[in-house]
């Protein structure tokens, strides 16, 4: 089981003592499928809506600071 960047303190730790126990949450493959398409839709549209929305200055803030991060630890 993978953890998510929005699960909290207390579903970690369930998480954590279910895998301890062997006890596995029962997940519907239907419904699994469901949420992964949804989830694929969401990210195919999701860069170019953005950019649709962010102006000419802020994506190239944003692209410099990109730069910027890249090049940081570079020796």
């Amino acid at each position: 089981m993978r953890s998510s960047k929005n699960e909290d303190e207390i579903q970690a730790a369930r998480r954590v003592v279910d895998i301890a126990t062997g006890e596995h949450p029962k997940v519907d493959p239907k419904v699994s499928k469901i949420n992964t398409a949804n989830g694929r839709l969401g990210g195919l549209k999701g860069g170019k809506a953005r950019a649709a929305v962010l102006t000419p200055e802020r994506r190239k803030e944003i692209a410099k600071e990109a730069a910027q991060s890249r090049w940081k630890n570079r020796s």
